[in-house]
């Protein structure tokens, strides 16, 4: 009699056993994982056309204004951004930056903290045909948001159920939301979530460049503590980034936050106000393209707010990035 209740017990975990690893196996080959470009989905899904990587289901970007002061550092969620512009938004003395991180295939368990909206991002966001969050924001940025220059959903008018604060961290920097609250409010006020954004051009997979020259370090000056470096990484071909000489991670995940691409692009700006600078974003520039160790000159363009921002070589022709992740640099030059 115990034989047989033997047998049946290492019948049911054997059974168990191989549910398990059938569970694990689908999960493994349909969970987004993003870390600078890769995923673990099959290599037949649709590509996101802002990574050019597999994604389970393309939905419109959402842009999140994000924090970029040390107090706020790390930050929730941002390694799994699929493009990041980052830029000056005060004056000297004291030049403080700050983050717009895009989202499309990657799922994080939160975002934040959450800050206001500033002028020079809007226009980049009506380019991704994103809806923008942020916490608040400049008195111009408000005025061009509540015109309904761009489907918007601000925590001033959320706070406690779309957006929430920790109590823990001090404020303004203790603003968090999640992009399943975000798209609930989404459709709370009838606004779409289908993406009609056309995308980047990316570089087949399996085109790798011969490289005679690598550039290992890429400076941007921004003003300490605010100063950023990227480090290229041979082995994985992405690039590791640093903020006052350390490296920067998600809190969520607790790893260094890698790019594929990494695009500086040097333009001027203007005072606004007493404090605040009115970055030049519409027009065109100079811009420095780095990809799998290889330095590429070319030059940023946008027509006009809703119009994308390319990134183009001497011919006009949109230069084509490598599958992955995107952070954007915005320099300003005298």
């Amino acid at each position: 009699m115990k034989k047989i209740n033997l047998n049946a017990l290492l019948i049911v975990v054997a059974a168990i056993a191989v549910a398990c690893g059938i569970y694990f196996i689908f999960w493994w080959h349909n969970e987004i994982r993003v870390a600078g470009g890769r995923t673990s989905l099959p290599e037949d899904a649709e590509l996101s056309p802002l990574t050019g990587l597999p994604c389970q289901k393309i939905e419109r970007p959402i842009a999140v204004m994000m924090a970029s002061d040390p107090v706020a550092r790390p930050l929730s969620g941002i390694g799994q951004a699929a493009m990041v512009i980052e830029m000056p938004v005060t004056d000297q003395p004291n030049q403080v930056t700050r983050m717009m991180a895009v989202f499309q295939c990657a799922e994080p368990q939160e975002i934040g903290s959450i800050r206001s909206a500033r002028e020079p991002f809007i226009p980049l966001a009506q380019g991704l045909t994103a809806l923008y969050a942020h916490w608040g924001g400049e008195h111009g940025a408000l005025e061009q948001l509540n015109a309904g220059v761009i489907d918007n959903i601000d925590a001033l008018k959320y706070d406690g159920s779309t957006y929430y604060r920790k109590p823990e961290i001090r404020k303004p920097h203790n603003g968090f939301t999640t992009l399943a609250l975000l798209r609930d409010r989404v459709k709370s006020l009838g606004d779409s979530l289908t993406n009609t954004f056309t995308g980047y051009t990316h570089r087949s997979a399996g085109n790798q460049r011969n490289i005679s020259n690598i550039i290992e370090t890429i400076t941007i000056p921004y003003d300490e503590p605010y100063d950023v470096r990227w480090q290229y990484d041979r082995a994985t071909k992405l690039y590791k980034r640093f903020r006052n000489n350390t490296p920067e991670t998600d809190k969520i995940t607790g790893e260094q936050i890698l790019t594929a691409n990494v695009i500086v692009l040097e333009t001027t700006a203007q005072p606004l106000g007493d404090q605040y600078l009115a970055v030049k974003v519409i027009g065109q520039g100079e811009a420095t393209l780095y990809q799998e160790g290889a330095r590429l000159n070319g030059t940023w363009k946008k027509e006009d707010a809703a119009s994308i921002l390319r990134f183009v070589d001497s011919q006009n022709r949109d230069i084509a990035l490598v599958p992955g992740t995107i952070w954007i640099e915005y320099t300003l030059t005298p």
